[in-house]
């Protein structure tokens, strides 16, 4: 069999207790019916940069480097969080570049690839992920690998002119493509990447979703992160029973429950959030003591000075509503700026009137696709979805908002609070229906699949799906011919069989 190799910045498993992050919740399903290599940083920062730990677990072997502390600040703070994590979130005025980040960076790319040279077998298939390791493909080129790579970004990929802020991106982007198969969450991220191609590395665009970049053909594709929906519904129906839980519902005293869940980002829109929140109450008092906000955003990247002052920023306006609209029995917001448990978070998303995922650019945002799973078919809340998110060019059931404009927020909650259920009930089966026969494992077998057919000279069959696991194909062409046919021989059979 064809064995997995998924490298990722984090191994989200490597650190006992760590919790599941998005990629481990996309990813994890696959690894465990595949089995394979998931490798990366160990999350440890050490004194040197010592040597590769592996430990196995079931049929997946994990493997970890650790950071040294200048490698974390500059190569994971300051250049991937500081530089790529605002620019290719259209945020380039958050962001400060510096070379010296630019080059740990690059070279700490050199290293993991280094690392996992050694590792790799002759008829593995590579699959890197995220923003972190854009310049891995080549680097793992450089040294001989002639494996299929492939590369998925999470999150968005901006426009041409907007990347061109930081004077490395070009390099970037060309280093990008030395992947086979480049994949991404919607068309605009796509279609964002092929103009820069054709910008920065003189690529030229070739019909089904291709460019030709000297004399190779490099795929690309759409391929939107999934979640388990029935898997997340049965955990929020039982959640929803929790104590936890309960004692929220009891704390509202028949108040409707807005609810927004993110991590502590500048991306997510939350001091514009809290700008529509207050609108709400401004243009329509009738909520009043009858609608309250729960809002939890887990402080992160504390060492990235943005964020530092975007909790500064929040807890001042987070202040500001309360003394301005509470009264003595009744406050408009609730603001939790700790981890929460995702198995609680799931018990509160069944008691929300609304999901407020209201972010200024993203990727895809899974939390808009829990909401819709967490909700209870015969009372299901609204979801108020900002259309700059993945998830809304799929959750067409969704109200959709400028996330800029507080009063356009206000409206749409004003809307989603006093909806029917009648209402309700056909705009959560809209949204049921884009992701009811989704999955992760979905997902990931859709990536594998084609990065077998972007590297192989015939088109490999579509891999067999399980009934209830039906999903769109990617977005990926039919031309399926390589200008020049270099990898080594892939065992078709044995990678077909996912089950």
């Amino acid at each position: 069999m064809n064995r997995l190799v998924v490298v990722s910045n984090r191994v989200p498993t490597a650190t006992a207790g760590a919790p599941a992050g998005g990629l481990a919740v996309a990813l994890d399903g696959l690894m465990e019916k595949r089995g394979g290599l998931w490798f990366g940083w160990s999350g440890a920062v050490a004194a040197s940069s010592g040597g590769i730990c592996v430990r196995h677990d079931g049929g997946v072997d994990y493997a970890t480097i650790d950071l040294t502390q200048d490698e974390h600040d500059r190569y994971y703070n300051n250049f991937a969080n500081g530089v790529l994590w605002p620019l290719l979130h259209t945020m380039p005025e958050l962001m400060q570049f510096d070379r010296r980040d630019a080059r740990v960076y690059r070279e700490v790319n050199a290293r993991m690839a280094g690392a996992l040279l050694p590792l790799l077998r002759p008829t593995d298939l590579v699959w890197v992920h995220d923003y972190h390791l854009l310049p891995l493909a080549a680097a793992l080129r450089a040294r001989g690998v002639s494996n299929p790579i492939g590369f998925f970004l999470h999150v968005p990929f901006a426009s041409a002119d907007v990347l061109a802020a930081a004077p490395e991106v070009g390099a970037l982007v060309r280093d990008m493509l030395a992947a086979d198969l480049l994949g991404f969450q919607t068309e605009n991220d796509l279609a964002n990447f092929a103009a820069a191609a054709e910008l920065f590395a003189e690529a030229r665009r070739l019909p089904g979703n291709a460019l030709e970049v000297g004399h190779r053909r490099v795929r690309l594709g759409v391929f939107p992160v999934e979640i388990d929906p029935h898997g997340f519904a049965d955990l929020a129906s039982a959640m929803a029973r929790s104590p936890e839980a309960m004692r929220l519902r009891r704390s509202l005293h028949g108040q409707h429950l807005i609810l927004g869940v993110e991590r502590l980002d500048p991306t997510k829109g939350l001091l514009q959030r809290l700008g529509g929140l207050r609108a709400l109450f401004e243009q329509s008092p009738k909520w009043l003591r009858r609608a309250t906000m729960l809002q939890i955003a887990a402080t992160s990247r504390k060492d990235v000075a943005s964020y530092r002052a975007l909790r500064d920023s929040l807890d001042r306006e987070a202040g500001k509503l309360n003394a301005d609209l509470a009264e003595a029995d009744w406050q408009p917001l609730r603001f939790v700026s700790r981890a929460v448990n995702r198995a609680l978070v799931a018990g509160y998303l069944r008691h929300a009137r609304v999901g407020l995922v209201t972010p200024l650019r993203d990727g895809m945002n899974l939390v808009a696709k829990e909401f819709v799973a967490a909700q209870d078919p015969t009372d299901p809340g609204v979801l108020v979805l900002s259309r700059f998110a993945g998830a809304a060019q799929q959750l067409t059931g969704a109200l959709t908002i400028n996330p800029h404009d507080a009063h356009e927020m206000a409206d749409a909650l004003d809307r989603a609070l006093a909806m029917p259920l009648a209402e309700r009930c056909e705009r959560w089966q809209a949204c049921w229906a884009a992701i009811e026969n989704r999955s992760p494992l979905v997902w990931g077998r859709s990536f594998v699949a084609a990065l077998l057919r972007a590297t192989t000279i015939s088109a490999v069959p579509d891999l067999p799906l399980r009934a209830n696991d039906q999903a769109k194909p990617p977005t990926i062409g039919t031309d399926m011919v390589l200008v020049e046919p270099r990898h080594l021989p892939i065992m078709l059979p044995d990678v077909v069989n996912l089950n």
